[in-house]
């Protein structure tokens, strides 16, 4: 018999839990009954790859406690599905939301995992009517199943993104009247907020537009968009910290560089939040 035995990561997470919520964080775990900056997110607010991600790094500059709340590949369903973290999130001085991608929550078109945003469950009625043609069966991801999906039809592909826009704004909408608007929103990518709706599949946050983050203003107290240098828009770049098993992920993602920046852009916005 065989037995497969999990690749051991290169970086160690300290993963940790907070209160009843049954997601694992980014540790090490931290104390939370005194102030401190929450940071939700994905990828990238997590850290992956990353030895000191942007929210260690304001944590040392500003001399606040940051607690991490972001997970790999987290979508908005992860937070509103979860009232533990939601009301931690909500006891915090102030948080740090990074824009997630629209393809990663449930929608009339389909369902995620409630934990691993990323991975597609089921497709509804809805959209086997829209593509009769698809065995859903075979999809495990959801980027996975939408390329397929505008591979084979743009036009029919159109209406789900629809779907995915109206749904994200609000939804997003919800999370920021849960976090009572005490939020900064922070756009962590290697391009500025697209002017025009988006369709590529290609890129993250998936499918968010200027228009979109627009609709948040009178909820948030800042929106934070990162012009990053060239050298730190860079995937793959030096600095990360990865086994050869996970090189193929690690070159989607930038490196400590786009991180350094990201935190030098907020820190003066968090300064102002927290007087």
């Amino acid at each position: 018999m065989t037995v497969a035995v999990p690749a051991q990561a290169a970086l160690d997470y300290f993963p940790c839990r907070y209160g009843r919520s049954r997601v694992l964080f980014r540790g090490p775990r931290r104390r939370l009954d005194e102030s401190y900056i929450g940071f939700l997110g994905g990828t990238e607010t997590y850290g992956r790859f990353i030895e000191t991600p942007f929210p260690a790094l304001i944590e040392h500059q500003i001399g606040f406690p940051c607690v991490n709340f972001g997970a790999v590949n987290a979508g908005l369903d992860l937070y509103l599905h979860d009232p533990a973290i939601i009301g931690l999130a909500e006891k915090a001085q102030t948080c740090v939301v990074q824009v997630m991608g629209a393809q990663n929550m449930s929608n009339r078109y389909y369902s995620v995992h409630p934990r691993r945003n990323d991975r597609f469950l089921r497709a509804s009625d809805r959209l086997q009517q829209l593509y009769p043609e698809v065995d859903f069966t075979e999809f495990h991801f959801n980027r996975h199943m939408l390329g397929r999906l505008k591979q084979l039809s743009p036009e029919r592909f159109n209406e789900v993104v629809l779907e995915l826009r109206i749904a994200w704004v609000a939804r997003m909408k919800h999370l920021l009247t849960l976090l009572r608007g005490r939020v900064l929103l922070l756009w962590f990518a290697d391009r500025a907020p697209s002017d025009k709706p988006v369709s590529d599949t290609q890129g993250d946050p998936l499918f968010v537009d200027r228009a979109m983050l627009d609709a948040l203003r009178p909820r948030i107290a800042g929106l934070v968009e990162t012009p990053l240098s060239d050298p730190a828009r860079r995937h793959g770049a030096p600095g990360m910290i990865y086994s050869d098993f996970e090189a193929s992920a690690a070159a989607e993602l930038m490196g400590p560089q786009a991180h350094e920046e990201t935190a030098a852009h907020l820190l003066p916005m968090l300064r102002e939040l927290l007087g």
